[in-house]
């Protein structure tokens, strides 16, 4: 009976010990891709994408920069380089779902060099 406690433990400790690094893995890079972002750095995006061995569109879904998308964090941020960079890197289908077309009009945006990059991908 004291046997299966303590080997839950052990389970639940080794666990936790592996998972937690990839976790913090995982928050450093969506940190590095918003900071770069931010700082319309498209060539410190690609590198973090290229070292980590990813592609854009494989990891665009699961990241947000203050609660926004990679494309409405660049539109707030002014990152017209950068923000042209991603809907390049993604498939035309995927930006015209998004929703951010709609979404730049909405809030000002049409007038901004990325807001033409994204209406003619999503052509």
């Amino acid at each position: 009976m004291k046997i299966l406690p303590a080997l839950f433990c052990s389970t639940l400790v080794g666990f936790v010990a592996f998972t937690s690094p990839v976790a913090l893995a995982n928050e450093q890079l969506v940190a590095s891709m918003c900071d770069y972002v931010a700082a319309n750095d498209k060539n410190r995006l690609r590198k973090v994408l290229s070292d980590r061995r990813l592609r854009l569109r494989s990891v665009y879904s699961g990241v947000y920069c203050n609660g926004n998308s990679l494309i409405r964090f660049a539109f707030i941020n002014k990152a017209d380089d950068v923000g042209e960079f991603m809907v390049k890197q993604l498939p035309a289908s995927d930006v015209a779902d998004s929703g951010d077309i709609a979404w730049a009009e909405a809030n000002g945006y049409s007038g901004s060099p990325l807001f033409e990059v994204l209406k003619q991908r999503a052509e």
